[in-house]
């Protein structure tokens, strides 16, 4: 794959899972700041060129960082 993340521009892009419909969609996820997207979203969440400048993160960023947050606990119902 030659995608490009949309948050730090790594090329470390993987294929998650696919549309159960052939063809619709792709989700995607980037291996290195795990951004993830599905490829019919606008181009502002997947397009480098036009994802948010304040959004976006760089391999220093990503390395600073204090820690990735943890999911929370389902809700009980």
């Amino acid at each position: 794959m030659s995608a490009l993340c949309p948050r730090c521009s790594d090329d470390s892009v993987r294929t998650v899972t696919h549309s159960p419909v052939p063809g619709a969609w792709d989700v995607l996820q980037c291996a290195r700041c795990r951004y993830m997207w599905r490829t019919t979203e606008p181009a502002r969440r997947t397009s480098p060129d036009a994802y948010p400048e304040r959004f976006r993160m760089t391999a220093e960023d990503i390395a600073a960082a204090s820690e990735v947050p943890a999911v929370p606990p389902l809700l009980a119902q």
